[in-house]
């Protein structure tokens, strides 16, 4: 009888977590599950995305994505770009976080600050700095005519070799608060009692942050490292503001070639296409840097 009773007791209870779930893997099916099996699907097609004549091509776009020099092209500068941002982004922002965590006074406000960036949209951020590019009227040429420096102006935007380091400099000035505050909360959890008794063994700032610091917030260089990346892999609201991928092709990268030829251009079987590579690119890249990391985080 007790078997019994506890059998419909478990048997309800499990209805009853199925109803608390049903809606959200509801929603999780049709937004992510279906769109992403379908995705697969399409980009073995030749589709416009309007017509209602979907045409079975094989893996004719998975060809041309590996004989396209524009796909190519676009795949250097998605690697140069988060290359440049996943360093000095992380970079800054360890410096950031070591001066709002050793200021004396006023450690709200720089922390304030500092994260204020975060919180302006990728698109707005994209158009302050266009304008602060501008060559005629723009801040950077302003203050190099008012220092006489006049031969160093530029078009920020238009010189093909400076296009991806301008843009790069945006998403490192927007995203460094961010990664600020998760390198912060990582220093003030590192035990002082350490770094005193390193301090009274003789051991100079430099040999305490790199011997003591650096490997007790080693967690927070995994996960800020793997934000950047993923970041840095599907950027796109600032190039469609700043560049729309120009010069040329010299700043598309492959969410804003996926963009172009799938929206722009009507391919959106080979647009699509593109997305699983990157897909494919983003897992690939984030497990190695997450098994080279993770490899070298100290447990606390």
């Amino acid at each position: 009888m007790n078997s019994t009773n506890k059998a419909a007791k478990k048997k309800k209870f499990d209805k009853t977590a199925f109803a608390f779930i049903a809606p959200a893997f509801l929603l999780f099916t049709l937004f992510i599950i279906v769109p992403t099996v379908s995705s697969v699907y399409y980009s073995f097609t030749s589709w416009d995305g309007i017509s209602p004549n979907v045409k079975f091509i094989g893996l004719a776009n998975y060809k041309e994505i590996f004989t396209s020099d524009r796909f190519g092209n676009a795949m250097k500068n998605t690697i140069i770009l988060t290359v440049f941002i996943s360093i000095f982004e992380n970079s800054i922002a360890l410096a950031l976080a070591l001066i709002v965590d050793n200021v004396r006074w006023g450690k709200n406000f720089f922390r304030s600050a500092f994260y204020i960036p975060v919180l302006i949209s990728g698109i707005v951020s994209g158009f302050i700095w266009k304008i602060m590019y501008n060559y005629n009227f723009g801040t950077f040429n302003a203050v190099l005519d008012n220092l006489g420096l006049e031969a160093w102006k530029q078009d920020w935007l238009g010189n093909s070799a400076l296009t991806l380091i301008m843009i790069g400099v945006v998403l490192i000035w927007k995203g460094a608060g961010y990664y600020m505050i998760i390198y912060l909360a990582s220093l003030q959890s590192v035990s002082q009692d350490l770094i005193e008794a390193a301090q009274i063994d003789g051991a100079s700032p430099w040999q305490r942050f790199k011997s003591i610091t650096v490997p007790l917030i080693s967690g927070a260089f995994t996960i800020n490292f793997t934000l950047s990346l993923i970041n840095g892999l599907k950027v796109f609201d600032q190039i469609n503001v700043m560049t729309d991928g120009g010069p040329g092709f010299t700043s598309e990268t492959l969410v804003y070639l996926l963009y172009k030829v799938g929206f722009n251009e009507g391919r959106q079987g080979f647009g699509t296409a593109v997305g699983i590579m990157l897909l494919f690119i983003i897992i690939v890249l984030n497990t190695i840097q997450q098994k080279f990391l993770r490899s070298r985080e100290v447990q606390m």
